[in-house]
């Protein structure tokens, strides 16, 4: 079987993301022909349609959807990675330590807006594991979920989250107007089902939440999420860009979790750069 054509994943990812060869090609600095060809290249390697061209543009398959979401998850667990290992001649790199969700989909796509302004200072991205504090885990700024951990800590991003599925999902399940319509809906878990247990109390409804499949974490259960398989209790500030582009939707305003944020903490004797780059984050934050 031929070789993963790699080069094209990107382009395909953006196209998908966009459901627009033209907005892909802007992104990337390419043409729309060449957008064309590279998605072309994974349809052939896969043997399956990603989009359906028409007239006005594209749309993507089922498929091409739930491959983009595959993409997205492991591009971004490559430039995490990259983060970690590239060395330069910078004296002081400044280290961040991060849960996957929010280093994927929030802080790396911000990351090179913020290497434009100081391209001679490099950000080490590693994972945000048992250690509470930047001390604990080494590193100079640490971005973690919950209530305020701290007196100190600076909030970055509301952490509530919402009833949310595809656009696809609706049309195919809805019209899911009432919290009482998720009864018959396939409901997406992130670590346990408790969530959903106290999403349905607060919205008045006394049931216990189907026996849907369970994910690790919002990485993993997002990428079902986007590909159609049902609704989850999505985070608003980190799926902004579906949102934006109609490719996910909130199907109730009621928000749980509305005392949780993502909260930055520094630690000791910040180096100049780690200093810029905190002030960074709250400004990318706000």
């Amino acid at each position: 079987m031929p070789q993963v054509p790699l080069a094209s994943l990107r382009p395909f990812e953006a196209a998908t993301r966009h459901e627009s060869f033209v907005k892909a090609a802007a992104e990337l600095n390419m043409t729309s022909a060449a957008i064309s060809q590279h998605v072309r290249a994974v349809e052939n390697w896969l043997g399956v349609a990603l989009f359906i061209r028409h007239a006005r543009g594209v749309t993507a398959t089922t498929a091409g959807r739930d491959f983009a979401a595959a993409v997205a998850n492991g591009l971004g667990h490559i430039e995490i990675a990259a983060q970690q290992l590239r060395l330069d001649s910078i004296e002081h790199p400044v280290s961040v330590a991060c849960i996957a969700s929010v280093a994927t989909r929030w802080l790396i796509p911000r990351l090179p807006a913020f290497r434009k302004k100081h391209p001679g200072i490099r950000i080490n991205i590693v994972y945000a594991l048992d250690a509470p504090t930047p001390k604990g885990a080494g590193v100079d700024l640490m971005i973690r979920h919950g209530p305020r951990p701290a007196a100190d800590a600076v909030a970055l991003l509301a952490a509530e989250t919402r009833p949310t599925c595809s656009a696809e999902y609706k049309r195919r399940h809805g019209p899911l107007q009432n919290p009482a319509d998720l009864a018959d809906a396939d409901l997406l878990h992130d670590e346990t089902s408790s969530s959903w247990a106290r999403w349905f109390a607060l919205a008045g409804l006394h049931r216990s939440p189907d026996s849907g499949p369970v994910f690790a974490d919002f990485s993993l259960m997002i990428a079902s999420v986007i590909g159609g398989q049902g609704v989850g209790l999505c985070p608003t500030a980190l799926i902004a860009d579906e949102l934006a582009n109609g490719t996910l939707v909130t199907l109730f305003d009621t928000p749980l979790d509305t005392d949780k944020f993502y909260w930055l903490l520094q630690g000791d004797r910040l180096s100049g750069e780690a200093q810029i780059f905190r002030d960074w984050l709250v400004s990318a934050g706000g």
